[in-house]
């Protein structure tokens, strides 16, 4: 896994100046890598114990997630998040080569290769309609395990750390 970040960390850094420190996130299927650097190289990465199919298959037993499951699973992403505090502390800018990035940010309506805190909140709002019985066919969301997972752990990672946006490269 470290050399897929590397790589995405290079991937993201392209075109930003030496000694501009960022965040780069990565949520994979069972861990999500969180690495820093403000170099070619990056300098630390942490794994945190939770991904889209972990996540999923640990909180979600209904399609869409019940209120009680994103609930539960906020709790735990909340508290897991929190572990890259101190890491990230000092680097504002936050990336991502996620294609479930990029999909968040189409259905959000985004032009542009960043998407901001609000849009991710709006559709977490979606989501948590879904869970009240919105009909999936209204929502323009995906009403999948995975999607709700993604969202999730992107919301709380960007909330709870303070980050307004979050950057791609294409």
């Amino acid at each position: 896994m470290h050399a897929l970040i590397q790589h995405h960390y290079r991937t993201a850094r392209q075109g930003l100046a030496d000694g501009m420190p960022i965040t780069l996130l990565h949520i994979g299927e069972e861990q999500t890598a969180v690495a820093v650097g403000s170099g070619p190289e990056l300098d630390t990465v942490l794994l945190l114990a939770l991904g889209t199919r972990a996540t999923a298959a640990q909180f979600y037993r209904h399609n869409p997630p019940t209120p009680g499951e994103l609930e539960n699973a906020i709790q735990w992403v909340e508290d897991e998040v929190n572990r890259a505090r101190a890491l990230v502390a000092g680097h504002a800018s936050l990336f991502s080569s996620d294609p479930a990035v990029q999909q968040m940010a189409g259905l959000a309506g985004v032009v542009g290769p960043s998407l901001s805190m609000e849009a991710v909140e709006r559709l977490f709002d979606l989501l948590a309609s879904l869970s009240l019985g919105r009909p999936a066919s209204s929502a323009g969301i995906p009403n999948t395990p995975a999607f709700a997972a993604d969202l999730l752990i992107l919301r709380e990672f960007m909330h709870h750390l303070g980050f307004a946006e979050i950057r791609w490269q294409t």
